[in-house]
């Protein structure tokens, strides 16, 4: 896996305690790239403290089910994702400007006892994430378009077809899940799909589930 200047191919190239980012609703996948507006100053020291390192965070939701924890520590799901700071720049006003770029995923192996004001995980990571030939051609491109279609025309939207025609299975997967409108569940079970072709099947029966709820909804107001 290519992520910046960087190769990461072993897990040797992995770091094993890294600073997490719990962040609600937030998916970001191998390979993806996600833009991040930090303000908060636990987080500004947490990318600093990355800066200074090897560039690299670990995603993460809190957890959303009943034993979630308090609001202020909540616990953290069981998988998250790598991501290496790509670009970084300063607002002016105290704020960072960073992109993320997904490199792995990881499970938490335990949550490390720290004084910094960030949190920091153990993690092991997924390592069949780091191998650039994955199963992208599994995966049923006709269905996942034809669903995505489905999507944008029920709520009168637009795609760049031409980009996504020359998308390669991966990316095209990757980036619909990460750029999709559900919720911190529907989220996490794309992050924790086993593999590419899973992870688009789980994605074409979140989107039918909503298109079916959205026609059941409609009718309902003719009534």
């Amino acid at each position: 896996m290519q992520a910046g200047n960087r190769t990461y191919s072993t897990a040797k190239d992995i770091p094993d305690c890294v600073p997490v980012f719990p962040l609600s609703g937030a998916l970001l996948l191998p390979g993806g790239q996600m833009p991040l507006n930090i303000f908060e100053p636990r987080y500004l020291e947490m990318i600093d403290a990355a800066l200074r390192g090897d560039r690299v965070i670990g995603m993460i939701q809190p957890k959303f089910s009943e034993d979630a924890g308090n609001s202020d520590r909540p616990k953290l799901c069981a998988v998250g994702c790598l991501g290496r700071v790509a670009s970084f720049a300063e607002s002016g006003d105290g704020r960072y400007l960073v992109s993320l770029q997904g490199i792995c995923r990881f499970r938490v192996a335990e949550e490390l006892n720290v004084r910094s004001p960030f949190r920091q995980c153990r993690i092991s990571p997924f390592m069949s994430d780091l191998d650039e030939e994955g199963d992208a051609s599994s995966v049923d491109r006709e269905a996942l378009l034809r669903v995505f279609r489905a999507y944008l025309d029920a709520n009168d939207l637009e795609a760049d077809w031409e980009s996504v025609k020359r998308a390669g299975n991966d990316t095209l997967v990757n980036a619909l899940s990460m750029m999709s409108p559900y919720g911190p569940a529907e989220k996490q079970a794309l992050l924790e799909a086993p593999d590419l072709k899973s992870r688009a099947e789980t994605l074409i029966a979140i989107t039918e589930m909503a298109l079916a709820r959205d026609k059941e909804d409609f009718a309902k107001t003719l009534q």
